[in-house]
């Protein structure tokens, strides 16, 4: 029997990528073959291409990568419809799945994770169950930018925050910039902004930010942040996972403040100075991955006009370009990075 194949980027050690057929996986009860269209590349994408791990996950043999993606389901009846893919595959018999809590179940599989591969590939089966429609006026382009869409409502959601709220989003990457059109989305009107890189800051105004400020992690930053938030932030995102940021975030927001960690750390470890956010009692939270649901709601979001993700991605390579497209991703050059196998 001939067996179907299709092109894999595959990751096995730190830095090393290589592209090789792998056979066409058939569906099992529940699943639908899937034709990947785009692939957004996200900066625990880069952990793993640097490090060749991510937190106490490494990788073991090899892995295919790739968890924000869209494509055209290609068996059942719902062959031909363009969807936009839940990157998590959770139990859905757990006491945290059954209590709307999925992102926690501790039997989660994740593409492009641990030993599930992801979507930087020509095909992949997935559950139907994960699926969500995109709608007509959405690119496949704009269908793989919802997951991290996602994760901006879910960090938002964690921080309770309400339209009149004063909020910092420190770290302008794709996440950051996601937010800031999130946060614009439901009312807030001072969404200051922080980061190293100007051409970061110039995309944050663009997408609505009201204060862009150089990270200079000085006090010079915080005398800028302080004057554009006035009495102080109510809500600050720490988007860059960097304890420099986190320690700019702690010191920027008023007592009582919230204050939601949403990037990932190089090392593994947060740190910041303990007296600081004891002082002002302010309330944490780490923000893991998104809710069900979350995908459905990003891509309402774009569908009514309410949040533009124009101008989003500067970068876009073929599947047999792979290993330039996450040079790009850990250059930072631009903003969003995408391959469309």
């Amino acid at each position: 029997m001939r067996v179907s194949l299709t092109p894999a980027v595959f990751l096995t050690t730190a830095r090393n990528l290589e592209l090789r057929d792998a056979p066409v996986p058939e569906p099992a009860a529940g699943e639908v073959l899937i034709r990947v269209t785009a692939v957004g590349l996200c900066g625990s994408d880069a952990h793993w291409y640097e490090h060749g791990k991510i937190g106490d996950a490494s990788v073991e043999g090899s892995l295919i990568l790739g968890h924000e993606f869209a494509g055209v389901i290609e068996s059942g009846p719902r062959a031909g419809e363009r969807v936009a893919v839940d990157p998590a595959i959770p139990c859905e018999h757990c006491a945290y799945c059954r209590n709307g809590r999925a992102n926690l179940c501790a039997d989660l599989r994740f593409a492009g994770h641990g030993a599930t591969d992801g979507a930087l590939r020509g095909r992949l089966t997935w559950p139907e169950r994960c699926l969500v429609p995109l709608p007509e006026g959405l690119s496949d382009e704009e269908g793989a930018l919802l997951e991290p869409l996602g994760v901006a409502l879910h960090s938002i959601d964690l921080a309770s925050v309400d339209r009149s709220d004063s909020v910092g989003v420190f770290g302008a990457g794709p996440i950051g910039l996601l937010l800031v059109l999130a946060l614009r989305a439901i009312g807030v009107e001072k969404v200051v902004v922080t980061d190293r890189l100007p051409h970061r800051l110039e995309a944050a105004m663009r997408v609505g930010a009201s204060h862009a400020i150089l990270a200079t992690e000085d006090e010079h930053e915080r005398e800028a942040v302080a004057d554009a938030a006035e009495a102080g932030l109510a809500v600050a995102f720490d988007c860059a996972g960097t304890d420099p940021a986190l320690h700019s975030a702690l010191l920027s927001v008023r007592p009582g403040a919230r204050v939601v960690l949403v990037g990932i750390p190089d090392r593994d470890r947060t740190s910041f100075l303990a007296s600081v956010a004891r002082r002002k009692e302010l309330l944490l939270a780490l923000c893991r991955r998104m809710m069900p649901g979350d995908l459905a709601r990003a891509a309402g979001l774009v569908e009514s006009g309410s949040v533009d993700l124009g101008g989003l991605v500067t970068d876009r390579y073929p599947l047999t370009e792979a290993d330039q497209a996450f040079r790009a991703l850990s250059l930072r050059r631009g903003l969003k990075v995408l391959v469309e196998p």
